[in-house]
């Protein structure tokens, strides 16, 4: 994203037109009579006529009920008889001209991102046209439901507009002539949706509408209004249903508006919303992680209110209300841990998919008898206290508050509430609102072990919170509920469903439940020995569910109103966000004041998103929708490369958002919250889906590692606010206390010590161009290979070859990652394997192909250094036969893997391109001739004989002495052999194979002439193979070995020939490279055990390879405590046309990850706004105004962290259940 300010475009010129086209057919219900091209007059007419052919059916009935002819029911039911016909026949036009069509077309799902394509009418009646006009159903159930309701509509619609009943309604013909001709506007609106074209509503929820229920939206807004209208007609003159009415009609004309403006929800999210409100605010339960849990918890919860109301005993409905409520608010995923045995549970399978599960020790994680032993405690105590005291003091309770049994228990809530407000508010970096700094929480931290200590004290005022909010405060109220005296008329809906929410929301949020307990208990202390009729009539469960919902709005209307001046004042004050337009668009704000509080005050009395229209200060009122916003299933992202750091760190966060959860130190957590957490370059979005009574369920994202301007501009104030917070000095002075950034969408909360990766990255440049060190990495290659052909064989004898074990301790220095690293991970001890698609040598040779250049190279680096060429390899003797696999490593010499993410077949199972008419290669081999002669065959090889029995452990295999070289060039490079060396490494394995072994054993295997024969030779051959008997001569080369794209010698094919061999060489020289690195940073080596030790370090915890091989990625997952890669950077260094080469360490650490708060609503309504432009507007412009960066918004992260397809987090864990005691 590169072009960013206030010039650019809301809308491209394209997408204007398009918006243009498309508004007005949502404003009429589907006729579209703006098109981009030239129609026939007749387009328009035989729309015209279908949009008003309700009106007219309507107005006969109408009028002959005015005329007395037919009675009231009966003109309805003509009515609708007419316009059921007149629907079938349209049905059946639509079914006929599909099979006249001329090709035959399978009806999709209407991409309502997609334009109209311009249609060639033919005349009226035509094929074409009717299909353009009347696209019909896809499915046969709706052509007979969408035809029924369309009749069903027409005759209530008829009933509900009659003129007498509006007559009789206003008492002025003149206004119910009005509202006549409106209402049927709004009828045939919603009558054309329906049978005829549907229009693209502005509420869009779901991307495609599969099932066709968008058809189905407005019918049933309209009868909505009419079953108020039949209510009134058939319950006789009740004055709340007639004023009812009469608001309503007049409501009717305005529904086209309503639908406009997009306020009015989808079916789909109005059902959604429905149910979680209810939930919610009338049976205390909580927003749920899924649809699937939110309408079982719904059904459940209605289940327990009814049952409530028929139960007979009061003590009867006290006790089952305890538990039930107690039960209810437990983390129910945790049943499928008991039920499946070792089967994971749906949290289990979060953690699976979100990083490393926690321990399973640890308490809370997993239902086991710990957990139910505590939750059979407190259910037990909870229900004897309960029905002792309503059996006992339930009945003698006196009108007044302040004599009563509840008083003592009215004062301990107040007490409580002032506690754990106290305690909780000093957990946080801020205090009062996030407008103070706290005094107490400690800054300037310079490591995770200073803050652990500095924070001791919070942690026991937050142990003593957790105390008095999770056992001491639920214990109370449920004394409190249990003695009030409005138990005794218990046995009405209102009470029943009251006091059902009271007793699960004790448990089910123990905060929220406190402070609307401690507000009905302050409002009767104020009153005294006065009574509230009205209030005092409505009961003590009602009471607090009506206390409970204000509050809830209350805090929406606040967050609302934050969010609004932020987007008004940053419109002027914020100057690459200052548009043309911004002074007139704050003019009319301020002059319509009214009407935006207004604004405001709907949107949080429905708890739905305030929308800025593309971000500008443009407020409406969204349509409501769940507090997850989005349709889909929690868990979706569009994953990348480096979405394996998110993955890694999601489970150590987890635990850490625990321990932050249960101290208060982010604050109220209540669902629909959203926190950013920001460590280096990498971001993470927490949403809170869920919360119980000990458990929390959450969804983290990861961001993109800042790679558009964007990103980058509000990631930088994002790390100036947590700077801000946590890394200034203490200080002194209460104007130095405020907090500068309160405006912005981000208050900081806390620093929570999470296990991630440490990203170094260092250019190499003096280190990989140094010919010292160049011509050193030959010697060290030599004894890192020595070292692990040693080791293979070691581990050969002792049954799992590729198991890495700790050798003896040696008093080596660590490496510079590891001395840096303050980390005391002890990692179980595993090989890193760096496998390879290796062809057969025959397979080499007989292809003939222009790749075979890819093996050639000039060693003198004439045109500079070269990047390792991802060529095509060709595919492996077993792949022709069938035998694929997918590889983890580098390919064969002269390839490299580039290993997906996405698809497990790499590039080089792919058959290279044939030339026609080419037949070129190297080197050039005739067909007739078997390859093999040009070596010994394995068979032919003498035997060795060793000095020493125990040689024989460390002998290799026998094809790896048949490398196709002469005995004199071996012979000429023997001196460059480590004999020190070998007979060091010698003595240090020769032990672990041997046991005890004595002095006298050892000395003879190091004295063993034929074993030092033998390594050597496949050493040297090794060295051969790879280009590298003369020392390293270009930084290009080294990176191209270290890739493993080797260039053709004349024994590769003979290494290539041995997997096994291959991988140890090109390991052998990544550790050597490693050793390169580290010596140039800390010095050469200064004796062999600190060598031997270097090089166990490196196979025990590092990984040594390429970020696009697998292994690198398994190694994060399973967290290898330091990774390395060696890369090319060809843009970094302008003034070097080569290209800079670059060294990427990456250390397992436990590091301070800060945490912030965001404004929810400030989300929820540019999450909003979002949905709406790609949706509707289909403004799917990448440098569209609406995500360009905002660094008081926090607009571009806000938009990136929304759910696919709009939306586009590198990481998104399923729901995450985890303790929160």
């Amino acid at each position: 994203m590169v072009r960013m300010g206030p010039d650019v475009p809301l809308l491209n010129e394209y997408k204007q037109e398009f918006f243009w086209k498309r508004f007005p057919q949502t404003v009429l219900g589907g006729p579209r009579f703006k098109l981009g091209y030239c129609a026939p007059p007749y387009v328009y007419v035989n729309q015209a006529v279908l949009f008003l052919t309700p009106w007219l059916f309507g107005g006969i009935g109408t009028l002959l009920c005015q005329l007395q002819l037919l009675q009231e029911l009966h003109a309805a039911v003509l009515s609708g008889m007419l316009m059921f016909g007149a629907a079938a026949g349209v049905q059946a036009l639509a079914l006929y001209a599909a099979r006249r069509s001329g090709t035959v077309e399978r009806l999709g799902a209407p991409n309502i991102l997609a334009d109209e394509e311009e249609v060639e009418f033919t005349h009226c009646v035509s094929p074409e046209t009717v299909r353009f006009i009347a696209p019909g159903k896809r499915f046969g159930l709706n052509v007979v439901l969408h035809t029924v309701l369309a009749g069903v509509l027409c005759g209530f619609g008829t009933w509900y507009v009659l003129l007498g009943k509006l007559t009789a309604l206003y008492g002025s013909i003149g206004v119910s002539l009005v509202v006549f001709v409106l209402s049927w506007v709004t009828l045939c609106i919603a009558e054309y949706s329906l049978i005829v074209n549907t229009a693209t509503e502005t509420a869009t929820f779901q991307a495609q509408d599969t099932y066709e229920i968008t058809p189905l939206t407005r019918p049933l807004y309209i009868f909505t209004f009419i079953a108020v209208d039949l209510a009134d007609r058939f319950t006789g003159p009740v004055p709340e249903l007639q004023l009812a009415s009469q608001v309503l009609h007049v409501l009717f004309l305005f529904l086209p508006l309503l639908w406009a403006l997009g306020m009015l929800s989808p079916l789909d999210a109005l059902l959604l919303w429905g149910m979680e409100q209810a939930l919610v605010f009338g049976l205390g339960g909580s927003p749920m992680s899924s649809n699937l849990r939110l309408l079982v918890m719904f059904a459940v919860s209605v289940g327990v209110a009814v049952c409530n109301f028929f139960i007979p005993s009061k003590l009867g409905v006290v006790l089952f209300s305890v538990s039930m409520g107690f039960l209810l608010s437990l983390d129910l995923s945790q049943i499928g841990t008991l039920c499946g045995g070792s089967r994971p549970a749906c949290g289990d399978r979060g953690w699976r998919r979100g990083g490393s599960p926690p321990p399973p020790s640890s308490f809370g994680w997993r239902l086991g008898c710990r957990e139910l032993l505590l939750y059979l405690s407190v259910l037990l105590v909870a229900m004897a206290e309960a029905g002792l005291l309503h059996h006992f003091l339930g009945s003698a309770q006196p009108q007044s508050l302040v004599s009563g049994p509840q008083a003592p228990v009215s004062y301990l809530l107040l007490v409580l509430f002032i506690l754990c407000w106290a305690l909780g508010e000093i957990q946080g970096a801020y205090v009062f609102g996030g407008v103070l700094l706290n005094p107490l929480y400690p800054k300037g931290m310079s490591s995770v072990q200073t803050f652990k200590q500095r924070n001791k004290g919070l942690y026991v005022a937050a142990a003593i919170r957790r105390v008095l909010l999770n056992l001491v405060s639920p214990f109370a109220m449920i004394a409190f509920l249990s003695m009030d005296k409005s138990l005794q008329l218990l046995h009405t809906a209102s009470l029943s469903v009251g006091f059902t929410r009271a007793f699960r929301v004790v448990w089910q949020s123990s905060e929220d439940a406190l402070l609307q307990m401690v507000v009905v208990v302050s409002v009767r202390l104020a009153v005294g020995d006065n009574t509230l009729q009205g209030w005092d009539n409505l009961g003590t469960g009602v009471q607090l569910l009506l206390v409970g919902l204000l509050i809830d709005r209350v805090v929406q209307f606040l967050a609302k109103l934050k969010f609004t001046l932020t987007v008004l004042v940053t419109s002027w004050t914020e100057k690459k966000q200052r548009r043309q337009s911004a002074g007139t668009l704050l003019a009319l704000n301020a002059s319509l004041c009214p009407l935006l509080l207004a604004v405001l005050t709907l949107s949080a009395m429905l708890s739905a998103p305030l929308l800025p229209l593309f971000t500008l200060p443009i407020f409406l009122v969204g349509f409501p929708r769940p507090q997850r916003s989005w349709p889909g299933p929690v868990g979706t992202a569009c994953p990348c490369p480096d979405s394996i750091f998110y993955q890694q760190m999601s489970g150590s966060l987890a635990s850490a958002l625990r321990t932050a959860f249960a101290r208060g130190s982010l604050g109220s957590l209540a669902p629909g919250s959203h926190f950013l957490g920001r460590f280096q370059d990498r971001m993470v979005w927490i949403m809170i889906l869920e919360r119980g009574y000990g458990y929390c369920t959450v969804n983290i994202k990861g961001l993109e590692l800042q790679e558009t301007s964007c990103h980058t501009v509000e990631a930088r104030r994002v790390d100036e606010v947590f700077e801000a917070a946590f890394e200034r000095p203490e200080r002194l002075g209460f104007t130095q206390g405020l907090n500068l950034h309160w405006g912005n969408a981000l208050t900081p909360c806390a620093a929570l010590p999470v296990r991630v990766y440490s990203d170094a990255r260092n250019v190499l440049s003096g280190i990989i161009d140094s010919h010292d060190n160049l011509r050193k990495l030959q010697d060290d290659f030599l004894k890192a290979l020595v070292w692990l052909l040693l080791r293979y064989c070691v581990q050969k004898q002792k049954g799992f070859p590729w198991n890495s074990e700790e050798g003896p301790a040696g008093g080596g220095r660590k490496s510079q990652s590891s001395q840096l690293a303050q980390s005391t991970h002890t990692q179980p001890v595993e090989a890193v394997i760096v496998e390879s698609n290796v062809s057969s040598l025959k397979f080499r040779q007989d292809s003939s192909s222009l790749t075979s250049f890819g093996d050639w190279s000039d060693e003198d680096d004439l045109f500079g250094p070269q990047p390792a060429r991802r060529t095509v390899a060709l595919v492996s003797t077993e792949a022709q036969l069938g035998h694929t696999a997918l590889q983890t490593g580098p390919s064969l010499p002269g390839s490299v893997e580039m290993d997906s993410l996405f698809e497990s077949m790499a590039l080089s199972a792919l058959q290279p391109l044939q030339p026609l008419g080419l037949s070129l290669g190297l080197p050039a081999v005739d067909k007739g001739r078997n390859p093999e002669v040009f070596r010994e065959s394995p068979g032919s090889l003498p035997h060795l004989n060793f000095s020493c029995p125990q040689s024989e452990v460390f002998n290799l295999p026998t094809g790896w002495r048949t490398a196709p070289l002469l005995p004199s060039r071996l012979l000429q490079l023997r001196p460059l052999f480590p004999e020190d060396w070998f007979r060091f490494t010698l003595g240090q394995f020769g032990p672990a194979v041997q046991g005890e072994a004595s002095e006298d054993m050892t000395k003879a295997l190091k004295e063993d002439e034929a074993l030092k024969e033998l390594h050597a030779q496949v050493a040297l051959s090794c060295l051969v193979s790879l280009g590298a008997e003369s020392a390293f001569t270009s930084p290009s080369y080294v990176y191209r070995l270290y890739c493993g794209d080797v260039p053709w010698t004349e024994g590769l094919d003979w290494l290539s020939s041995s997997k096994e061999l291959y991988q140890l060489a090109l390991r052998a020289f990544r550790f050597s490279f490693k050793l390169l690195f580290d010596q140039a940073s800390l010095g050469p080596m200064e004796s062999p055990e600190e060598l031997f030790s270097t090089l166990e370090e490196y196979e025990r915890d590092w990984y040594i390879g390429l970020v696009t091989e697998r292994g690198w990625h398994d190694s994060v997952l399973q967290e290898k405590p330091f990774l390395f890669s060696l890369g090319h950077d060809l843009t970094m260094c302008c003034a070097c046309p080569q290209g800079t080469y670059t060294g990427r360490v990456l250390s397992l650490q436990e590091q301070l990850v800060q945490v912030g708060r965001l404004n929810g609503e400030g989300v929820r309504g540019q999450w909003a706004n979002l949905s709406w432009e790609l949706l509707y507007a289909t403004n799917d412009d990448e440098e569209r105004y609406s995500i360009q960066a905002h660094p008081i918004m926090l607009r571009n992260l806000t938009v990136q962290a929304a759910d696919p397809p709009l939306g586009y987090p590198i990481y998104s864990s399923a729901p995450l259940h985890f303790p929160c005691l």
